[in-house]
């Protein structure tokens, strides 16, 4: 019996009882419902070959109905995903009744499916669909990305979009970014097009789903212009992942733009944001109408995951007490 098959299996025999935070007592999420998950690296790094395997042991103690894992750097496709690591994974995951949500690879993984170079796009879409196999291998129905930028664009950081504002601008400081001599956005974005839907016919020769997120200065910085996306590739297996911190900080009302996506919305990462929304404090700080998003949700018919990605900064509470709050708060929303 596979993992996927234990889990049809408990959901059969579950018996529907009160949650309690613990994965063992509480019940399997109905299949049409809205499910609550949480990001690995709430609770790890982004640095190469970070071990997710503690990450999984505490989320599924919480008792979340599932959970993202994700590959950080290009070698550790080969290097740290081995068949080992993986069996090791899905035995802890049974254990703790938790389903890979999505497998997610890290931005700078991929960021050439953005060139309009074809020996870097043929070199990121291998990337991809190594990535895809070890998805594969964890079960997991989707295989996500955050949307690349052009090539020709440099700002001050290296992850671009995290350069949306200055805090403390120097006297004749302004707001820049690069942008290449003979930079072509048409080109970019017909070869981007392509690129996309390169990568969804390898996902779905995996027999997965492929989900893009928004984020600023990306290819895909909002619902809009990932539905400009999806009406010149025109398939279901390709949906949109909501980040709804990245939005409201785009200004952009996060229920309005679950609405936008409507039957294309794949999966929500989901963040809060302070009133300036220009940072995302722990769940419960900032001003994040997560009452309404669940709303939004199920008025469109939403039956996927929506899933915590909590930033760290100095000083915040604990990250499990963060959990158990947005648990707590999206079990009540979703009723």
């Amino acid at each position: 019996m596979n993992r996927r098959h234990f889990l049809q299996a408990t959901a059969l025999t579950t018996v529907a009882l009160p949650f309690v935070g613990n994965a063992a007592e509480r019940p399997a999420r109905a299949s049409g419902s809205i499910k609550v998950g949480c990001l690995s690296w709430c609770f790890h790094d982004l640095s190469p070959a970070v071990d997710p395997e503690p990450a999984i042991d505490i989320i599924g103690e919480l008792g979340f109905d599932g959970v993202e894992l994700i590959v950080t750097a290009r070698r550790d496709l080969k290097d740290f995903w081995t068949d080992a690591r993986i069996n090791r994974l899905n035995q802890k995951l049974t254990r703790h009744k938790l389903r890979v949500s999505q497998f997610v690879i890290f931005q700078p993984v991929v960021e050439d499916l953005s060139s309009t170079k074809p020996a870097e796009q043929a070199q990121a879409l291998d990337y991809f669909e190594a990535g895809c196999r070890i998805a594969r291998k964890l079960e997991a129905p989707i295989i996500n990305i955050v949307a690349p930028w052009a090539r020709e664009l440099k700002g001050p950081d290296y992850y671009l979009p995290r350069f949306y504002e200055i805090p403390n601008p120097k006297p004749g400081q302004k707001y820049h970014i690069d942008i290449a001599d003979g930079f072509d956005w048409d080109r970019v974005w017909d070869a981007y097009v392509e690129t996309a839907k390169a990568c969804l016919a390898r996902a779905k020769a995996h027999g997965l789903k492929f989900s893009i997120e928004q984020h600023t200065h990306c290819l895909v910085p909002d619902a809009a212009s990932f539905l400009r996306l999806w009406d010149q590739i025109r398939d279901p297996d390709l949906g949109y992942n909501l980040d709804a911190g990245w939005t409201l900080l785009q200004r952009e009302y996060p229920p309005v733009a679950v609405h936008k996506a409507g039957k294309h919305l794949m999966n929500l990462h989901m963040r809060d944001i302070d009133g300036l929304m220009r940072s995302f404090p722990p769940v419960g700080d900032g001003v994040m109408d997560f009452q309404a998003i669940v709303e939004a949700l199920k008025r469109v018919g939403f039956a996927g995951f929506a899933s915590l990605e909590q930033d760290v900064h100095p000083g915040d509470r604990d990250m499990k007490e963060t959990c158990r709050r947005y648990l707590q708060m999206m079990r009540e929303y979703i009723g």
